[in-house]
């Protein structure tokens, strides 16, 4: 498959002082409904090895179609209010085009 249609995107997601496991549960819940998406190609959750209270998500989409697909659904726009009570603030959303490298 190739690479060059492909969109990701990098979140950095603060919790609230000391909810990042609550925030990393409510954030799981996703894996559900992404496993269903054909567009989503990768959708993982990182715990941050320096900051207590950060997750990273990396996300990877066949193209721009597919993210939108996946922001747009239902489930997303009823799932994004739920980790109100766990976030630290906005999640910090980076998009990218992945070039190269291992997995694509």
């Amino acid at each position: 498959m190739s690479i060059e249609n492909r969109v990701a995107v990098v979140a950095k997601i603060k919790s609230a002082p000391g909810k990042r496991a609550d925030l990393a549960k409510a954030l799981m819940t996703a894996q559900e409904h992404v496993a269903k998406e054909d567009g989503t190609i990768h959708y993982i959750l990182n715990e941050d090895l320096t900051d207590e209270n950060v997750l990273w998500m990396w996300e990877m989409y066949t193209d721009q179609d597919a993210l939108n697909a996946h922001m747009g659904s239902q489930w997303f726009k009823e799932w994004g209010p739920s980790l109100a009570p766990f976030l630290g603030g906005r999640p910090e959303l980076i998009f990218v085009t992945p070039l190269a490298g291992k997995g694509l």
